[in-house]
């Protein structure tokens, strides 16, 4: 008998990878055979895995997450139930890293809004004046959270001549030498840089990090690219900064709520970018993620040891 696992709707590499071992039902299954029978369970971003959850389905062992954060996933709650929370760091450092870079470049250069230029009747000849973009060689980055990502990004960024600047919970020394980054505060990087990489973990701390009174510390011309969670960035606040000239653009991978209402006010903005939440997606990185979630799914049910643990002092 297969084991029973509920899941979020699968991309067809993770069915292949799977090897047909798996008895997969829907994660909002309102199933009583569904609930009491599942022994595993495998969320990307949502939805919420709390105690209550958790509860209807007495013989889950595990929670396999696709991706690194598990701000959805109460994490005491399975563990106080026994049960193993896995996730999958590392694989999608250098992806996420990537399309930071991407934002960057693409905010900075106005590759979207040329793009869009290029394809209208507007575009009759060559014009020097024409969307005349900030330049990134040379300039400064802050970045915000220097974890695995983080420290991918400044790697690319000093590549690129920029000044460094980091702000993180605690201070990383082997990094400020090995990649020429500088401690600062948070006042201090967001009124010295030019460009701002959110790249934190949603935690109580930096949910609405980044507000109103933040914003205003940045440059004018400031541009502020977050590859974190849309929560750690105040939605009104980051609209009104961006439409009374507080700042200049925005790169958003991330937004809260996500995604947008499709009447936002945000939407209509051309001095922002916003990705559906593309950090990792890129195939070698996908497919190495499917795998490290599947690994710690099977351990899960096993009652093994996982790849990647979250709670692993249960």
């Amino acid at each position: 008998m297969k084991p029973i696992i509920l899941a979020d709707p699968l991309p067809q590499m993770f069915l292949d990878l799977s090897n047909d071992a798996l008895d997969i039902r829907p994660l909002d299954s309102t199933s009583p055979d569904d609930l009491q029978s599942a022994v595993g369970i495998v969320t990307y971003a949502h939805p919420t895995i709390d105690g209550a959850f958790l509860d209807r389905c007495p013989q889950v062992r595990v929670v396999s997450n696709h991706g690194v954060g598990v701000d959805h996933i109460d994490v005491a709650a399975a563990t106080q139930r026994n049960v193993a929370v896995g996730n999958t760091p590392g694989c999608l450092d250098a992806s996420t890293a990537d399309m930071t870079m991407a934002l960057i470049l693409s905010v900075a250069r106005n590759v979207v809004t040329g793009d869009h230029f290029a394809r209208g009747p507007e575009f009759t000849h060559y014009d020097p004046s024409l969307l005349i973009g900030q330049e990134v060689t040379g300039s400064t980055l802050g970045i915000i959270g220097l974890g695995r990502i983080g420290a991918e990004v400044a790697k690319r960024a000093a590549a690129f001549g920029m000044t460094l600047l980091y702000h993180n919970r605690n201070r990383r020394p082997e990094l400020e030498s090995s990649i020429g980054i500088r401690y600062a505060s948070l006042p201090e990087l967001l009124s010295e840089s030019d460009f701002v990489s959110l790249n934190c973990p949603l935690t109580p701390e930096t949910t609405g990090l980044i507000g109103t009174q933040q914003l205003s510390r940045m440059k004018r011309s400031g541009i502020l690219i977050n590859m974190a969670r849309g929560p750690v960035v105040r939605t009104d606040d980051l609209y009104t900064a961006l439409t009374d000239g507080t700042i200049a653009a925005a790169g958003l991978d991330v937004t809260d709520p996500e995604p947008l209402p499709r009447n936002h006010p945000l939407l209509n903005l051309k001095n922002v970018i916003i990705t559906p939440h593309l950090g990792s997606a890129s195939n070698r990185t996908r497919q190495r993620m499917i795998e490290i979630t599947i690994t710690n799914l099977h351990a899960g049910i096993n009652s093994e040891p996982l790849m990647h643990q979250v709670n692993s002092d249960r």
